[in-house]
């Protein structure tokens, strides 16, 4: 009887290794998620998984890996065996933005991934509590300016760092930065006054904002949503040329075979083509944006250069 060794070099009639002819998937493919269960960023991922699934073929199960921002995912997913089972459903604008934001991210964007498409591209809100006497961002700029160092901005995530911290720069505020581990940490400062607003992402804010309990101030991109067409830009609303925008798609590591790479990329562009994705995606104010595996990837390159710009304007010091 075969060992498990002499099984896998098992070659066929025609030379080709038996594992090389196995069907993919054949076992479970886990969709590596980087921040916790209940955010936004896990909302996405879940929903993401969920429905690229009946494409894919096979069994999908997500997996939560917290911390540094994301970059605890990142790194776990750039290590992975390249063999399609492990998939990164994440923004691969913050797998490039991470190459400026910390002093040693553990992998280089560049050479750790694929990306293989994209589903959505997504501002960061400027939101204040239900509670909050601000109704427009100029109302909110007037009490920073007023407040000195004894304002504050809370963030979650580097996009919301980068728009908060170039808000800062542009217009001279001495406000300070409060970083949360997760959105819903934050909640409870913004509703009391504790923090006088949040960068948050669209995921997290606009559900509160449609049903009152917070309000969304203004958006992070240079142009109006066509999901959330009736709140403003930072950049109409008193911050000029602020457009900071993250897109989400689905990456793997490095050195996946082609063929796998195709059908995760297949499966996961029909997810997002779905009119049923499209429609679930407006309720959280991101327009749809969907493009394959070589215009994701060049987008990826070109932010890794974007993002070294935005941190050098925005004077952000990376991270240890």
């Amino acid at each position: 009887m075969l060992g498990s060794g002499a099984a896998l070099a098992t070659v066929s009639a025609l030379g080709t290794p038996v594992w090389a002819q196995e069907k993919y998937p054949s076992r479970e493919v886990r969709v590596i998620c980087a921040f916790p269960a209940g955010s936004g960023a896990d909302v996405f991922a879940r929903y993401f998984a969920e429905n690229m699934r009946p494409f894919l073929g096979g069994t999908v199960i997500v997996e939560n890996k917290v911390g540094a921002s994301g970059n605890l995912a990142i790194n776990f997913a750039a290590r992975a065996k390249p063999d399609g089972y492990t998939i990164l459903i994440h923004a691969p604008s913050a797998i490039a933005a991470n190459m400026s934001l910390f002093k040693d991210p553990g992998y280089d964007a560049a050479k750790a991934f694929d990306v293989l498409g994209s589903v959505c591209r997504l501002p960061f809100t400027v939101t204040v509590g239900a509670k909050s006497p601000h109704k427009t961002l100029q109302d909110l700029i007037k009490t920073l300016q007023q407040k000195g160092d004894k304002a504050s901005y809370g963030t979650t995530a580097p996009t919301g760092q980068v728009a908060g911290a170039l808000m800062k720069d542009i217009l001279k505020l001495k406000m300070v930065e409060v970083p949360y581990r997760t959105a819903a940490d934050s909640v409870n400062d913004l509703e009391s006054g504790n923090i006088d607003c949040m960068m948050y992402d669209p995921i997290f804010a606009m559900p509160f904002h449609r049903n009152g309990k917070m309000r969304v101030l203004a958006l992070s991109s240079k142009e109006r949503m066509t999901t959330a067409p009736d709140i403003p830009t930072m950049n109409e609303s008193g911050v000029p040329g602020v457009d900071v925008v993250g897109w989400w798609g689905v990456a793997v590591p490095k050195g996946v075979p082609d063929p796998i790479k195709a059908q995760i990329s297949k499966a996961f562009i029909q997810m997002a083509e779905k009119p049923e994705t499209k429609k679930w995606l407006a309720e959280f104010g991101s327009d749809p944006f969907i493009v394959g595996p070589e215009d994701a990837q060049k987008l990826m390159l070109q932010d890794i250069k974007d993002w070294g710009r935005y941190v050098k304007i925005a004077n952000m010091e990376p991270k240890g």
